[in-house]
């Protein structure tokens, strides 16, 4: 009997407890477990990249370079594998050349073997650069395909895409399936129509979120799929995997035998099953399953935070009409497939349509970009209603979009001239900036004691906290039966928007007294909650209705607010950094 052992990659240090517990999991409750990891001849480990650099220095003041070479001397026998944004690295925007070249060459010098590298728009011009210095460096290439379903996405698509990625210098193509939109039949048609057509294993990665991840993997692995994604047991399905111990168990004895130790298994299961109740204010509330995502393409977690976004705005009961919104403005977008960061900016671009009650009133920064091809070439046509509204004459962007940046690492270097010298720093500094500094103060230091478990409200009735994938936060205040809270709202993995931390302010507080207007004229108020990311106006400057005055940043998104009527900006009510609320007075104009 010939055999043909299914390869496993294990996912548990990064996208299982990035999908069930906000990314949050910390290197020493790895460390402990790794060298049992180390022997249970994993094709590889997934252990960094994704949303992991960032909530490292945003969340919990951890090195992600050192995370990385602290696991490596752990683990010195099972490749590392990482999930590299390629122009984003694993950043929100595009980066120059220079700075992805280096990102790429550092990696691999704290010990990762395997860059499974993707494109959100599957524009594969996004992803030479990284695929490139890869090869040069003499590690692996995982190609990607970001796995959607729309009316111009097909098979002669995905296979055109295989050949692609392969001519590329692809040494693995990968079929990354993140919001679990793949049944049976397609699963099996698609690994059989690639396996015709390219040369170079194939490794699939799918989630659990539709609950039909078992028959996927099953049909996958009988049309000859190389390689599949699971994750240890007890942090599996959910918007997790599927569990690595069916998998083995499944193919024990068959042509198909993972030869991977249960028993070695089972001791790992036990360790992480305790570490994971370390972690229980992080607990994302969606666990089961939903059907109905392959009917809106929006994923599990992003549905359950945009929940959580809605209450924090009192409009919870507008959440239907924005979950009717987010395919709609999909397809006004061009059908691009919902992953980081295009899940983000449609998303929160539903949202807003919803919220402002008026469809595209309010255009966020990145959806200007994403239409005006700066992230890249969409799928299909975009609306002409919306194209006119962003283009505003201005041409396309149709050149691969980093071709118009210019190098960035002299410019990183000398911002931060003689201070954080360290290619992990400047690296760190160049993806991140401010969030970078801030964490360059505080690292070193003991992390506190998690906020949102010291802080629950007691009083019944008192909202929870919730999680999911985390990428970014913005921080309001709120106020929960007569307590003052600050509540951090951080965006998912999945381009998610939940309230992950809640922590009492040092002492109750009165309401703020609205500020004076200082002059008269008519109030222009938040259209949401956010933070002010820059004025673009000063008291005194005459502005015509629908000019710019300011920028918000909400759900990580920039938001353009313009003025509601001609006139002289009387006086200016907030400033850079300042966090707002909905109907708040931000400038006024007479």
């Amino acid at each position: 009997m010939e055999t043909n052992p299914l390869k496993i990659t294990e996912l548990v240090l990064r996208d299982a407890h990035q999908s069930l517990l906000a990314t949050r999991m910390k290197t020493e409750d790895m460390l402990p477990i790794a060298e049992k990891l180390d022997q249970v001849g994993f094709f590889s480990l997934e252990t960094w990249g994704g949303a992991t650099f960032d909530t490292c220095i945003r969340f919990l003041n951890e090195d992600p370079w050192e995370r990385a070479r602290a696991l490596k001397k752990k683990m010195p026998k099972t490749p590392f594998q990482m999930l590299l944004r390629g122009q984003n690295a694993v950043g929100y925007r595009h980066y120059a050349d220079d700075i992805v070249e280096r990102f790429v060459k550092q990696s691999v010098e704290v010990g990762i073997n395997i860059f499974r590298i993707f494109d959100a728009l599957n524009d594969f011009r996004n992803i030479e650069t990284a695929v490139d210095t890869v090869k040069k460096c003499g590690e692996t290439v995982e190609g990607c395909i970001s796995y959607t379903v729309s009316p111009v996405h097909n098979l002669e698509l995905y296979i055109k895409m295989g050949k692609t990625l392969e001519s590329m210098g692809s040494d693995i193509l990968c079929i990354k399936d993140m919001a679990g939109l793949l049944t049976p039949d397609v699963t099996k048609t698609l690994i059989t129509e690639l396996k015709k057509n390219v040369k170079i294993p194939i490794h699939l990665h799918t989630h659990a979120t539709t609950g039909l991840v078992g028959m996927n993997m099953q049909c996958a692995i009988e049309a000859g799929v190389d390689m599949v994604d699971t994750a240890i047991s007890c942090l599996s399905m959910g918007t997790s995997h599927y569990p690595t111990e069916c998998i083995v168990a499944a193919l024990k004895g068959t042509p198909r035998d993972t030869g991977l130790d249960m028993n070695l298994l089972e001791e790992v299961n036990d360790y992480f099953k305790e570490v994971r109740k370390n972690y229980a204010e992080f607990e994302s509330d969606f666990q089961g399953v939903d059907i109905n995502i392959l009917k809106s393409q929006i994923p599990g977690g992003m549905i359950s935070n945009m929940e959580n976004q809605l209450k924090e705005q009192n409009a919870l009961d507008k959440l239907e009409e924005v979950l009717k919104e987010v395919p709609r403005v999909r397809k006004d977008m061009g059908y691009p497939p919902l992953v980081t960061p295009t899940s983000q900016i449609v998303g929160s671009q539903a949202t807003l349509n919803v919220l402002t009650g008026e469809r595209y009133k309010i255009i966020t920064k990145e959806t200007r970009q994403c239409v005006m091809g700066n992230y890249g070439k969409l799928p299909a046509p975009i609306d002409e209603e919306l194209m006119a509204k962003v283009a505003d004459g201005k041409k396309v962007t149709d050149c691969r979009p980093a071709d118009l940046l210019e190098p960035e690492w002299e410019g990183v270097c000398k911002e931060l001239g003689d201070k954080y010298t360290s290619e992990d720093d400047r690296l760190t500094y160049a993806l991140f900036g401010k969030v970078a500094l801030k964490f360059f103060k505080t690292r070193g230091n003991p992390t506190p004691a998690s906020p949102a478990a010291a802080a629950k409200p007691s009083s019944a009735g008192a909202a929870q906290p919730t999680a999911a994938p985390q990428v970014g936060s913005s921080v309001y205040q709120v106020r929960v039966n007569g307590k003052d809270f600050t509540v951090e709202v951080a965006m998912g993995g999945a381009g998610t928007m939940a309230p992950v931390t809640t922590t009492p302010t040092t002492a109750p507080t009165a309401p703020a007294p609205a500020p004076a207007s200082g002059g008269g004229g008519s109030p222009l108020t938040a259209p949401l909650p956010g933070s002010i990311f820059s004025m673009k106006c000063n008291v005194g400057d005459a502005v015509n209705e629908g000019d710019t005055v300011l920028i918000m940043e909400s759900m990580k998104m920039e938001s353009e607010i313009k003025a509601h009527q001609a006139g002289t900006i009387q006086s200016i009510l907030v400033k850079e950094g300042d966090n707002v609320q909905t109907g708040d007075s931000l400038v006024t104009i007479g």
